[in-house]
């Protein structure tokens, strides 16, 4: 068996900073071929600016559907935890991890256990209220985006206010605070993009913003603490599930947890989805034909076509098997989820934007498994509510060509211009 450190990378660089700045469509093309002819292939560490590893061999790349799925739901085998170096591409240090990805970077018995005492404070009452404020902040969103005819950038007045908006009011952020949060929490995926980096470097960018969010959310659980309110945060800190309670500092985690994955999975999704029915405008006039009999379908659909996260790791905690190959223990899996969702084998057509698509596998949540994405209920009715407000009164909305996020990570539109026509209700 030839040892990984000897073993050559594939010709196909998916490693690289130039790689991941290029357009979407010419990264597709690279994972078509490696779907096609290499569906398992081994690559050279990725570029990183936050801890080079130069006795990094490299990694493993998870491409198809079926892969990606296997591998989620084996958890005994492919582990997320700090003690494995998490789920980010790059190696990132375990007390960052620890800091800012909560129960994503912990496997059993911890996770179990954590993930019991946060999924308990989601309530029916609780999730009932959080969708009124869904559908009210997203009625409000459109009203102003309706105040102010003419061109405007969506990501800033809707894809990126309504998450951190719902995430604010839901946790119980002060008001004063939530753009700092929010400034925050874009750096968290933005280290490696000029926009946020400016003159500094990526770790310091990386460390200010968990810092950022760490000092709101002690502060928030202290104030909890002395004087409950009827938010999330209090019911975080009063939480206890067959003994086991949060710490503050478990408790700070997952707020960084909620802050940037809350907030990109809807951010980006809606984004990606605004643009894809501008283009296919058959598509858009379907669902504004009936809404409510297939929104629930295009949602689907939406978070298929963006895929918002694109990439998680997973580090073998035992010698293990994918396609016949022996994985070793200690070797790195990374799952590239926008092209599972691209998928020939798993999808009709995968390049076609289709709201009617069924069955529609997506794996934009995760491929399932013990950290299949606890928000996803959350982010289809923002979805939902989003939409519903956009196409019922704004029909006329022109979409302009998108800035995308560079990074392995998020597969984000920074700025998409969008023009308000004069006229709507």
């Amino acid at each position: 068996m030839t040892p990984s450190a000897e073993r050559p990378h594939d010709p196909i660089d998916i490693s690289s900073f130039a790689f991941w700045a290029r357009p979407p469509d010419e990264r597709e093309r690279s994972f078509a071929e490696l779907r096609r002819d290499r569906p398992l292939s081994w690559h050279r560490p990725a570029e990183t600016e936050l801890l080079p590893n130069p006795d990094d061999p490299g990694f493993w790349a998870i491409v198809t559907h079926a892969d990606i799925v296997a591998v989620s739901r084996d958890a005994e085998t492919f582990g997320s935890g700090q003690e494995y170096g998490g789920v980010m591409l790059e190696d990132v240090p375990e007390d960052v991890l620890e800091a800012a990805h909560s129960i994503l970077a912990m496997d059993a018995p911890r996770h179990n256990r954590s993930r019991r005492v946060i999924s308990s404070v989601f309530t029916p009452r609780r999730v009932r209220r959080i969708e009124e404020q869904i559908r009210e902040q997203a009625r409000i969103i459109v009203d102003d985006l309706l105040a102010a005819p003419g061109e405007t950038d969506f990501v800033t007045a809707v894809s990126a206010r309504l998450p951190m908006w719902t995430i604010s009011q839901m946790i119980g952020i002060p008001e004063e605070r939530r753009q700092e949060v929010a400034d925050a929490a874009n750096a968290m995926v933005g280290w490696n993009d000029p926009d946020y980096v400016g003159d500094g470097d990526p770790m310091g960018v990386l460390l200010d913003a968990l810092m950022t969010l760490h000092t709101a959310s002690f502060a928030l659980s202290a104030a909890r603490r002395e004087e409950p309110a009827d938010d999330l945060m209090t019911a975080l800190v009063q939480a206890e599930v067959d003994g086991v309670a949060l710490t503050d500092e478990e408790i700070a985690a997952f707020f960084v947890l909620l802050c940037v994955a809350g907030n990109d999975t809807t951010r980006q999704t809606a984004s990606h989805a605004v643009l894809a029915l501008a283009r296919n405008p058959e598509q858009r006039r379907r669902l504004v034909e009936d809404f409510d009999g297939r929104i629930a379908g295009a949602v689907e659909e939406f978070v298929r076509w963006a895929s918002p996260v694109l990439t998680f790791r997973r580090t073998a905690r035992r010698d293990g098997e994918i396609r016949g190959q022996r994985i070793a223990e200690g070797e790195k899996v990374v799952l590239f989820y926008h092209s599972g969702n691209r998928d020939e084998q798993a999808f009709d057509a995968p390049e076609v934007f289709d709201i009617s698509r069924d069955p529609n596998p997506q794996i934009g949540f995760g491929g399932g498994g013990p950290h299949f994405c606890l928000g996803s209920h959350l982010a289809r009715m923002q979805l939902n509510s989003l939409f519903g407000e956009l196409l019922t009164r704004v029909p006329d909305l022109a979409v302009g060509e998108p800035e995308y996020l560079a990074g392995n990570f998020i597969n984000g539109i920074k700025r998409l211009p969008v023009t308000v026509p004069a006229t709507g209700s």
